[in-house]
């Protein structure tokens, strides 16, 4: 197989990951294969140099996850790990030999290299940082080579045209699970209210979009679509919109990709932030019209406030059941709304089937569009 054809792979395997956690130890193997290494492992994290604080830890060898590895790290050696405030000083995206990140000394008396990294195959290992979204930032680890090539040019260059994929791979999941979308498919994503999605075929045209797209397209504050074309408001955006569109969609065989961009508005209103994904075409499709590219705006500041009161009367709730309907649209998880009442997550599910009921719906989708129907409504 050669590199172009590995890193075709590793590339759809990450798109597939983006809507389903599910699938990545798979995809983590062909990035091990297309690499020629024994692992790679992926870091969450937040917070300033000082006071770094993980929020998500994944550390895979070929395609199996090291959850043993994982909590030992985390109780054992992440307090005591001397890379941690080193590796949130380094450049952005630039990969570093592990050894680099340890003094002389510490090469020989470090518990993290001499016991942790053995462990994980990450003593001859690269490691690069990468910024992602409000303030959070990302750790990729690229574990040991697995023959006497080292890191020569070839394996460094792969490890390199994988690094801005990754990146976007942890945008779209974090996007994803604010979304409550953590497990979805590109066809349910039209049903959540949360961000905007739309659905393109292979010409960039659009598809379908689901109401949250709807309203903003509607409102042609920062997108639009005319005659069924995506359009950028403003004209400095357009061109980055349209290469965005582009580099997702098939176009005689070459590699598809995902990115991002901020998408500018009205001066009062902060910008969307636009996550372009490609999806799968089945082959051959004799000219069906399918999804090639998925499109997901995010508005970041975005806050659903209703008040209760208002839900209560228009929805005929009581106060309670008008709480939990609000809180739900705000985002806030039924275990969020459990500690916060004192009440168990049984209870909160109980009074969410008495509104399901009373408005003979069945689904938190359903009834999150109910509540912001009337946001929309002012």
């Amino acid at each position: 197989m050669s590199d172009q054809d590995a890193f075709k792979r590793a590339l759809a395997a990450m798109y597939d990951a983006m809507l389903d956690d599910a699938r990545w130890p798979a995809a983590s193997a062909l990035i091990d294969e297309a690499c020629g290494v024994e692992g790679n492992d992926l870091l969450v994290g937040e917070g300033p140099t000082n006071d770094v604080r993980v929020l998500f830890v994944g550390l895979y060898s070929r395609g199996r996850r090291r959850e043993d590895l994982e909590r030992e790290y985390l109780e054992h050696y992440h307090p005591i790990d001397e890379r941690v405030p080193r590796v949130r000083q380094l450049p952005d995206g630039r990969p570093v030999h592990v050894r680099d990140l340890f003094t002389a000394r510490e090469l020989k008396t470090s518990a993290t290299y001499n016991e942790a990294l053995p462990r994980s195959a990450g003593q001859d290992g690269l490691t690069v940082r990468l910024e992602v979204v409000d303030g959070s930032h990302a750790t990729w680890c690229v574990g040991n080579p697995v023959d006497s090539d080292g890191w020569g040019a070839s394996r460094l260059a792969m490890v390199t045209a994988l690094l801005p994929h990754v990146r976007q791979f942890v945008r779209v999941r974090q996007t994803l699970v604010l979304a409550d979308a953590r497990t979805t498919t590109v066809t349910a994503l039209l049903d959540n209210p949360r961000i905007g999605v739309i659905h393109l075929d292979r010409r960039g045209r659009v598809m379908a979009a689901n109401d949250r797209a709807r309203v903003i397209l509607s409102h042609g504050d920062g997108l639009s679509d005319p005659d069924g074309v995506l359009r950028a408001r403003a004209p400095a955006d357009q061109g980055r919109l349209e290469r965005l569109v582009g580099n997702a969609l098939p176009v005689s065989g070459e590699a598809v990709v995902s990115g991002s961009m901020l998408l500018r508005r009205s001066p009062a209103l902060p910008p969307f932030v636009v996550h372009v994904k490609p999806v799968p075409v089945p082959q051959p499709d004799y000219g069906a019209r399918h999804v090639a590219a998925l499109v997901l705006i995010v508005e970041p500041g975005r806050r659903h406030r209703v008040d209760p009161l208002v839900v209560a009367r228009t929805l005929d709730l009581t106060p309670t059941q008008s709480q939990v309907a609000v809180w739900l649209a705000e985002g806030r998880s039924v275990r969020d709304m459990a500690r916060t009442t004192g009440h168990s997550e049984g209870t909160i599910y109980w009074h969410l089937k008495q509104i399901y009921q009373k408005h003979s719906i069945s689904r938190q989708a359903d009834l999150v569009q109910l509540v912001l129907s009337l946001a929309e409504l002012g």
